[in-house]
């Protein structure tokens, strides 16, 4: 899996999970050439690399041996994680078709990683409770429709989005979008405290956390909900209850394209051809999650926008692990922590190799893409929840 010898880095996951899929015993080689898997071998597993164009090396046990006894060594910070079960896996998104992409959909689909597609209706019935795994698309749970209202609130699409949240609403016995995006968010953070692994990227990061610490506060105005917020509604926010962020102001102007201080889109003064971010490195043998998250075959990953771009590190609660950052700029791209038995990663921008995707672009064609390190990032978070849990020390 390093920069040199690998054809289709992505599509290498999707070969992993199927080798899960089937039974096959499988490790991953965590900071080992670049992070390479060690499956037991099979021809059917051959075939398929071979028909989804991804680099392999058949070797002997005993080389097998020899590597897996320069990982344990003390001095390397390297190590080797049993993968037992492929994850089952939800995506969180809206049936019908939206005006824009969404990367992990993308991605788990040209991998040929299955997964189900379940949104609020399912939520609110706990379907959750099958799953293992959860990514939320770039959703606002908020209620205030992606804040899109300054620049989009006539075009048709907008309208539609609307209508439907709305009407869906209705079904299912609120009286506002706002509430019952709350009363899913809460679902979905009950998902998490109980054991499930959440990924978030874009606006599903920061209005996620936003929802849970506005809760039985009106913080949306009159053309989000059909009445005005609350008179100083920003001193009523408990961050107690957000996941990640703590100490952010909300935006008050609903036609800014903007929810809060989390976000660092409209702050950051990068040039393109010098926007990047630099993984964390952590100690495989004793931080192995975080190390599986940052598994790549660079430290180094091109920046790309979103409508929540990167997170303000003065926003980010100190129990919270920066995986990935721009020091320069002093912003966080990729962090995680746990909440409750469950762990939770957020990735600030909307495709990574799109670089400033607009409402209306043509998607991402990931043929084109095959060792794209951001997109890699996605695919270490599908895959690590597969991983053997250590039994803890007493």
């Amino acid at each position: 899996m390093n920069h040199d010898n690998q054809r289709n880095h992505l599509k290498a996951y999707g070969i992993v999970f199927f080798s899960l899929e089937t039974g096959l015993k499988s490790k991953w080689l965590l900071n080992y050439d670049g992070g390479a898997f060690l499956i037991e071998n099979n021809k059917i597993v051959e075939n398929e690399c071979k028909i989804r164009g991804v680099s392999y090396q058949v070797i002997s046990d005993a080389k097998a041996q020899i590597i897996l006894q320069e990982i344990s060594s003390p001095s390397s910070n390297q190590d080797a994680v049993t993968l037992e079960k492929a994850p089952k896996i939800a995506v969180y998104s809206p049936k019908d078709k939206m005006p824009w992409d969404d990367a992990v959909t993308m991605v788990l689909t040209y991998a040929e990683i299955p997964f189900d597609v379940i949104y609020d209706k399912d939520v609110l019935a706990d379907k959750l409770l099958i799953y293992e795994w959860l990514h939320l698309h770039h959703e606002d749970f908020t209620g205030q429709y992606g804040r899109f209202y300054g620049s989009f609130r006539t075009a048709p699409w907008y309208i539609k989005v609307k209508q439907r949240a709305e009407k869906l609403a209705a079904e299912l016995d609120y009286s506002k979008v706002s509430q019952e995006k709350l009363a899913v968010a809460k679902k979905i953070r009950d998902f998490v405290i109980g054991g499930g692994f959440m990924f978030a990227m874009c606006s599903a990061t920061d209005s996620f956390d936003i929802a849970l610490s506005a809760e039985g506060v009106d913080i949306a105005e009159a053309m989000f909900d059909g009445d005005a917020s609350e008179p100083n509604y920003q001193s009523k926010i408990n961050y107690n209850k957000t996941f990640a962020f703590k100490d952010f102001q909300l935006v008050r102007n609903p036609t800014t394209y903007e929810f809060s201080t989390i976000d660092m889109t409209r702050k950051r003064k990068i040039k393109k051809t010098l926007d990047y971010f630099s993984l964390v490195e952590f100690s495989a043998k004793w931080d192995p999650v975080p190390t599986m998250l940052t598994q790549n075959h660079t430290t180094l990953v091109k920046g790309f926008m979103g409508q929540t771009t990167s997170f303000n590190r003065n926003n980010v609660k100190t129990n919270v692990l920066v995986l990935g950052e721009n020091k320069t700029n002093r912003e966080a791209r990729y962090i995680h922590g746990t909440k409750g038995k469950g762990m939770f990663t957020f990735y600030g921008g909307h495709d990574p190799e799109d670089y400033q995707h607009r409402v209306g672009d043509p998607k991402t064609e990931l043929d084109l893409h095959p060792t794209s390190p951001g997109y890699r990032l996605i695919l270490n978070n599908v895959l690590f929840p597969a991983a053997k849990k250590k039994k803890q020390k007493t």
